[in-house]
């Protein structure tokens, strides 16, 4: 099996930064399709909280996407995409830096029950890392956590070899 990824940035950011173009060629390596929405436009006008108008641009992705289909996203990206899971059907969730809880916000990230690994750095400066322990505690969900913090810039290559494990397993659950 092999799918297509969509690949959703955060804030302060583009489908163009380092990290989602790790994800994309990940998975291009592995036979999967790929896209990276872009954001920038919704983020610049609200100052990124419009989440209805990113989960919008998200869903009509995932819509006419190729199935099987798995999100990743990076902070406001791990939102919309575990938001886009209890509306779609997804083969999986590769959430980095998600905001299970952020002051200020009234939101909480929700997610539909897939295969999922979540990423997150312990000196996460805007999401603590005991809140994302607990949320993935929750619903055990396998947990990676690096010496880093909110952008996960310094790991973005052990990142991608993540997510080429996770494609991987996905593929190989959907042989057996």
């Amino acid at each position: 099996m092999t799918g297509h990824c969509i690949l959703s940035h955060g804030l302060r950011s583009g489908p163009e930064a380092r990290k989602v173009t790790a994800l994309a060629q990940a998975a291009q390596a592995l036979g999967w399709s790929h896209e990276r929405p872009d954001y920038k436009d919704i983020d610049a006008a609200l100052e990124g909280r419009d989440v209805a108008r990113r989960l919008d641009r998200l869903l009509e992705c995932v819509r006419r996407a190729p199935a099987p289909v798995v999100l990743a996203g990076s902070s406001m990206g791990a939102l919309i995409s575990g938001e886009a899971s209890l509306q779609v059907p997804v083969a999986g969730l590769f959430l980095m830096a998600p905001p299970v809880r952020m002051p200020g916000h009234d939101y909480v990230l929700r997610a539909a029950k897939v295969p999922m690994r979540v990423i997150h750095g312990w000196h996460d400066e805007l999401i603590a890392a005991k809140d994302v322990v607990d949320w993935c505690a929750e619903r055990s969900a396998p947990l990676l956590l690096l010496d880093d913090n909110h952008r996960l810039e310094a790991h973005v290559d052990a990142i991608a070899g993540e997510f080429a494990r996770f494609l991987t397993s996905l593929t190989q659950e959907a042989r057996a």
